[in-house]
């Protein structure tokens, strides 16, 4: 077997070697690229959970200000509740002491009798005496209308308390209710955000794994791309010998031809036969024949 055979033979067994390593660096790089979209999957489920615990934890916190302010309110009513409740022990006791000096008349009648003795004043030529008399019994029984109407004040500021009161018991009630389905429902959105967050570091964690494993694999596909380039190479070279080996085999039989024409040609000439144009090109050069 030829050199040249044997360089012809090596590199086709040089490119079968380099299918099989194209072949073998196509399938890392399926298996990188696959990886790479893991990773970037994952990634993006991530920051859609990032966003996702930000509206949460958003959520969260207006329900934590709006429990915050409605336990704020409800202290205050507590306050101006237990003010009135101290307003009402006061008046309580203020009218046991007015009760004490209560007429024995009652309001209309006392009413009367002043309306009366004032009518009598007015209409009536009375003596200084009576009429100082009349007037005197007239700021007595006024006073005694001024514990009725003290009373009176005292009595209708105690039902309008209670109404307060009442109104307001009630408006904590319905706040409170209201605060506690608020504060629950913010237990309720911590917990999902913190679920949610958990979801993100474990997604961070197998992106950071994939992404791991997708350096790997590039990692080895560097040898067999250096494998390919000192094969494509050994082919370069050998099938730049094989052309040179092939120019030069086919110089040398071009010029063996060459010989055997030109032996041909001399021959004919010194037999006096008729050469060719080529025959005669040839002997020409070697200046065997004028060319004139």
């Amino acid at each position: 077997m030829s050199k040249l055979q044997k360089k012809t033979e090596l590199i086709e067994e040089l490119t079968k070697q380099l299918s099989e390593l194209r072949e073998k660096e196509d399938n890392l790089e399926t298996e990188a690229h696959g990886l790479a979209e893991k990773r970037d999957k994952l990634n993006e489920r991530t920051r859609g959970l990032r966003t996702e615990v930000l509206e949460l934890r958003a959520q969260r916190d207006k329900l934590n200000s709006e429990v915050k302010e409605m336990k704020q309110h409800r202290d205050s009513t507590t306050a101006k509740i237990h003010e009135k409740v101290e307003e009402i022990r006061r008046l309580v006791e203020e009218n046991k002491v007015l009760a004490k000096k209560k007429p024995s008349k009652s309001h209309e009648s006392l009413q009367e009798e002043v309306e009366r003795i004032d009518w009598t004043i007015q209409t009536t030529s009375l003596t200084l005496q009576k009429d100082k008399e009349l007037v005197e019994q007239v700021q007595k029984l006024e006073a005694q209308l001024a514990v009725h109407k003290k009373i009176e004040q005292t009595t209708k500021k105690l039902a309008q308390l209670r109404t307060e009161i009442k109104a307001m018991k009630a408006e904590n009630e319905a706040l409170h209710k209201e605060l506690t389905e608020k504060a629950q429902k913010s237990q309720e959105t911590h917990k999902k955000m913190l679920e949610k967050i958990d979801e993100s570091k474990a997604l961070k964690t197998e992106a950071d794994n994939a992404h791991k494993q997708f350096l790997l694999a590039k990692e080895r596909i560097k040898p067999d791309q250096q494998e390919i380039n000192a094969v494509l190479s050994q082919i370069r070279r050998l099938k730049d010998e094989v052309r040179e080996e092939e120019q030069r085999e086919k110089k040398e039989s071009q010029n063996a031809l060459r010989e055997t024409l030109e032996k041909q040609a001399q021959e004919k000439l010194k037999r006096g036969e008729k050469l060719s144009w080529e025959e005669f090109q040839l002997l020409a050069e070697k200046g065997m024949v004028d060319q004139d």
